[in-house]
């Protein structure tokens, strides 16, 4: 067996583009309305383990409660306060979270909803996690405390208090998002009170934040929050570390706002790679994976160095957000195993896997009108993530991380971080093949047809496991042998639609090739 020593350096990143991962770790899971007392679990059982950076967590403050058995997910995004006490679990249990994620290695990344409060439309009272008194007519929070001066119902300039035109960039910023009551984030006041609450957060552990909504906050009022904001807590990261940030941006093109009015702040979330990753894949309007080979900056993205990437997210999963049909999500297994090797084998972009949850798909006139369900539930109390023999998931869960395919390709980014893309092959259709410096290498066939043809890998010769087959364990492969000649080129038969995966390294001593999707067998000569 072949082993080769990967070394890594991770360069001097200033502020808030830094994820503070630990060295090696090169991906972060969004733990999509996971309860506290399971992520923990899981940071120990299995993120650590398989290489995993980080969770994003959802949105752990008081939010409103929505009188039915479901209980919509959106439910997150409507704050009440900023008390640590969501559906989730309340203070003590996120704290217990982060300290156990922390000590081995796995960073929380909190979803901080600051743009707004709840819905104008929400009935006053105490319907809420915690139980504080609130009134959206009166703009009385009495939970944190805000009071009608707090909010920009005077500064919108529509007629109706909503945004109604995206293309006016005071709308979009100073009007409501679908009825949620804007905050006056010009106010030191509400500065302060939003600081208060990402700073008790830093306090406890956490490593930075997803800045929900920030197409609708002004780039210079997240500027001056960010300036509140404490450096990262010593116990687990290095003097005067700053919170990592990541803004939600939806910037497609066409309207007032762009993504690049941000950058000063943080990373951004690149919304145009799921979109034309998902149109690639699923052959839409002409478009073929031969035309990958200048993936990233050369498509029109924003600088690999401030995008955060992702296939799919809450929002547009569900048909919310950008993206639209073209999407992949786990309901498209195969292209969907297919686009999150992609993204983790290229080098493009920071990367966040996608881990879900079932719920009951009910179409009328092309949409989806059970897309409000919130997560698995008794009588709306979360379900615990239950984890079935074979390593899945179970009460409703679906757990994309822990699908073979995608945790084994966070291993492979993680042995290549570093290093450049290389031998990119094309057949001028959808069969791809590229390596990463000598330490990785992939083969997509998305053709309708088979591949047969001899690739240079830039690997070095030997003999690897195909972890997809079986693993490595004591030394011995449990499924494929492949080996790769001395003359670092390969023969290489593939049905169709299927892809593989070489890597090297010596994470654990067990990964060193990936023969990716071989649900039809993949034969390497």
């Amino acid at each position: 067996m072949k082993f080769f020593l990967l070394f890594f350096f991770i360069g001097f990143c200033w502020a808030q583009y830094e994820p503070h991962t630990e060295k090696g770790r090169t991906s972060i899971v969004h733990l999509f309305e996971w309860r506290w007392a399971d992520i923990a679990k899981e940071c120990e059982r299995y993120l650590a383990p398989n290489g995993f950076g980080g969770v994003q967590v959802s949105p752990p403050n008081e939010h409103l409660v929505v009188n039915n058995p479901s209980r919509p997910w959106w439910e997150r995004y409507q704050p009440i306060s900023y008390k640590i006490c969501s559906r989730s679990g309340n203070e003590d249990e996120f704290k217990d979270m982060v300290t156990r994620c922390n000590n081995v290695g796995v960073r929380i990344y909190v979803d901080a909803v600051i743009n707004h409060m709840c819905g104008e439309g929400a009935q006053a009272g105490t319907s809420s996690t915690c139980g504080s008194y609130f009134n959206p007519q009166t703009r009385e929070f009495s939970g944190v405390p805000y009071s009608g001066w707090d909010f920009n119902d005077g500064k919108c300039r529509s007629g109706s208090g909503g945004i109604e035109n995206y293309n006016d960039a005071a709308q979009v910023r100073d009007c409501r998002l679908v009825g949620l009551l804007d905050l006056a984030l010009e106010k030191d006041y509400v500065r302060g009170k939003v600081a208060d609450y990402m700073n008790r957060l830093i306090d406890i552990g956490v490593a930075g934040f997803r800045l929900d909504a920030a197409k609708h906050m002004w780039p210079g009022d997240i500027k001056a929050i960010l300036y509140k904001l404490h450096n990262l807590n010593t116990q687990w990261f290095s003097e005067g570390s700053r919170p990592f940030i990541f803004q939600e941006v939806i910037d497609l093109g066409g309207e007032a706002l762009t993504s690049s009015e941000y950058f000063g702040n943080g990373r951004v979330t690149e919304f145009k790679y799921g979109a034309k990753l998902g149109t690639v894949m699923r052959k839409w309007s002409g478009e073929k994976m031969a035309y990958l080979k200048n993936w990233g900056e050369g498509w029109g993205f924003m600088p690999s160095d401030r995008a955060l990437v992702f296939v799919d997210n809450h929002d547009n999963q569900r048909g919310h957000g950008a993206g639209g049909a073209s999407i992949l999500t786990f309901w498209d297994a195969r292209l969907y195993k297919m686009a999150v090797g992609f993204m983790l084998a290229h080098p493009y972009g920071f990367t966040r896997v996608m881990s879900s949850y079932h719920w009951p798909r009910y179409f009328e006139n092309g949409k989806d009108i059970n897309d409000w369900v919130g997560p698995p539930n008794d009588n709306g109390a979360t379900k615990e993530v239950t984890i079935n023999a074979d390593t899945t998931c179970g009460n409703g869960w679906v757990c994309e991380h822990r699908w073979r395919q995608i945790r084994n390709m966070v291993a492979f980014r993680n042995v290549v971080n570093g290093q450049p893309l290389s031998n990119w092959w094309d057949n001028g259709s959808n069969q791809v093949a590229f390596g990463r410096g000598n330490k990785g290498f992939i083969v997509f066939n998305n053709d309708d047809w088979s591949l047969s043809t001899t690739l240079q890998t830039g690997l070095p010769a030997g003999t690897y496991c195909d972890v997809i087959s079986g693993d490595k364990i004591d030394g011995y492969c449990t499924g494929i042998k492949v080996y790769v000649s001395g003359l670092l080129t390969e023969y290489v038969k593939m049905p169709r639609s299927t892809e593989c995966t070489i890597y090297t390294g010596n994470i654990t001593d067990s990964w060193l090739k990936i023969c990716q999707y071989c649900q039809r067998s993949c034969s390497w000569t």
